[in-house]
């Protein structure tokens, strides 16, 4: 999450307000570039969330020394930035350095960009296009690959198509029409944005195009929203369950984990990690963390806290939470948020540390399962039965995954591919604390092959060629 200087010590990060600053309660440039260096010892990539699109209300001094900001357009959190008025030039030169110095001097490896959404430019060569650009050459520069990655809510392929094709160029964005569609599946909410989720068939379509909605009519927006992205290659989506804002703008914070089963979050885990996506696990979810994730600030002004707090209630309104949501200002909020990662050695917590270990080396094993593609994907529902079936294949590599979604026991005839096929995975098996594996071990089937599911089951069936 951002680290650019913010008021108090704790903070999302959101407000911050001197952008070549890293914040000094986390250590400073110093104790970032150890981080990095730490990391890149141990093999891991860094990537950081970086906010273009406002500064924070607290200590914020750019308006003195030029036209960073525009009075044209607004964002829900404050000042729009100048990109593409009046003298816009060396603003966007000034946050085009500032990627620069995240990616140069502080060695980071891919940027997540912010709500691109709200970075506001109708210019002929946007903002956004221009940053995507100057990492690129930046990255050939220093002989490494350095990413960019947007959040956005538009369903706009634009970001993510190349430039010769009109496209932004920008290398993936988070996609969260797969997070809403498996949420309201497992969860059954249907209020705010996912009153537009629910069914079987949105989760495909997030599989075998990338956005759920990609043209047609949102009934929460209450009008058609995205554009086709089937043409969009898998490798350009990241998917997940949970994220910072998907729990931390919950009225308490909660996590799945606070609310499914032990079943249910291995299905959804085998949703994401089985999917022909780059996955994203939020902190802990491998093994279940407990631990909220609420909104937290350390502002100075007190005004500016009490404005915080009203927002939030407003924010939850269109969901229909009534409570109030805990005080963004209290120290007990901010520690509230702390994992124990020492649950991971306990009971279903290291049940599910082990089955998301061992859906990712499944996942690396299997070519069908490691190639980032939608085109040798199939998909088969059926939405009384709540079974969502996936046939994936990369050559001779073929895989075939049952999701099962309903909490009861069920026998269904799964459109297998004719010929053999071995069980890699079932995760009602007793050695992940389910009921005991009903599937058989091996198929041999002309077409369909009768299964016996259990609740909220994921299986996987290889095929075999001896």
């Amino acid at each position: 999450m951002p680290l650019a200087q913010f008021p108090g010590g704790r903070n999302w990060g959101y407000d911050g307000v001197y952008p070549f600053a890293v914040q000094n309660s986390y250590g400073g440039p110093d104790g970032l570039k150890r981080l990095v260096d730490a990391c890149h010892g141990k093999g891991l990539a860094v990537i950081l969330d970086v906010v273009y699109n406002h500064l924070g209300p607290e200590g914020n001094y750019l308006r003195d020394f030029g036209p960073y900001f525009t009075d044209f357009y607004n964002t829900p959190w404050g000042d729009a930035v100048n990109f593409d008025g009046e003298h816009s030039d060396e603003v966007r030169r000034y946050f085009i350095e500032n990627a620069l110095y995240w990616v140069q001097d502080c060695r980071i490896d891919a940027l997540r960009i912010d709500a691109v959404h709200a970075i506001l430019d109708f210019s002929a060569q946007p903002f956004l296009l221009e940053l995507g650009a100057a990492i690129r050459r930046a990255g050939g520069r220093l002989n490494r690959r350095i990413h960019c990655i947007a959040e956005s809510d538009l369903n706009d392929t634009r970001l993510i198509r190349p430039k010769h094709l009109g496209g932004f160029g920008l290398d993936a964005q988070w996609n969260d029409d797969f997070h809403h569609a498996l949420h309201a599946l497992v969860t059954g909410e249907r209020d705010g944005y996912y009153e537009d989720f629910g069914t079987l068939e949105d989760l495909a379509l997030t599989w075998t195009e990338g956005y759920a909605y990609g043209g047609r009519y949102s009934a929460y927006r209450k009008r058609r929203h995205g554009n086709p992205s089937r043409n969009v290659p898998a490798r350009r989506f990241v998917v997940f369950a949970q994220n910072h804002d998907q729990i931390g703008n919950r009225l308490r914070g909660d996590r799945l984990s606070s609310r499914l089963s032990l079943g249910e979050l291995k299905l959804v885990a085998g949703v994401v990690l089985l999917s022909p996506f780059v996955p994203l696990l939020f902190m802990g979810e491998e093994y279940g963390e407990t631990a909220p994730f609420p909104y937290f600030v350390s502002h100075g002004d007190p005004d500016l806290v009490q404005a915080v707090r009203e927002g939030r209630r407003r924010e939850f309104a269109a969901f229909g939470w009534k409570e109030t949501p805990p005080d963004p200002d209290a120290g007990e909020t901010f520690r509230s948020a702390k994992i124990d990662p020492d649950r991971r050695t306990e009971g279903r917590h290291k049940v599910l540390l082990d089955f998301h270990q061992t859906l990712i080396r499944l996942r690396k094993e299997i070519p069908a399962l490691s190639r980032l593609s939608k085109k040798h994907t199939r998909i088969a529902l059926d939405e009384t039965a709540r079974i969502f079936f996936a046939h994936r294949r990369d050559g001779e590599s073929e895989v075939c995954i049952a999701f099962h979604f309903d909490g009861s026991d069920r026998t269904a005839a799964l459109p297998f591919p004719r010929g053999r096929w071995r069980r890699r995975l079932d995760s009602g098996g007793t050695q992940w604390q389910g009921p005991g594996a009903a599937a058989p071990d091996r198929i041999e089937t002309d077409g369909d092959a009768e299964i016996r599911l259990t609740p909220h089951n994921v299986l996987l069936y290889e095929r075999t060629h001896s």
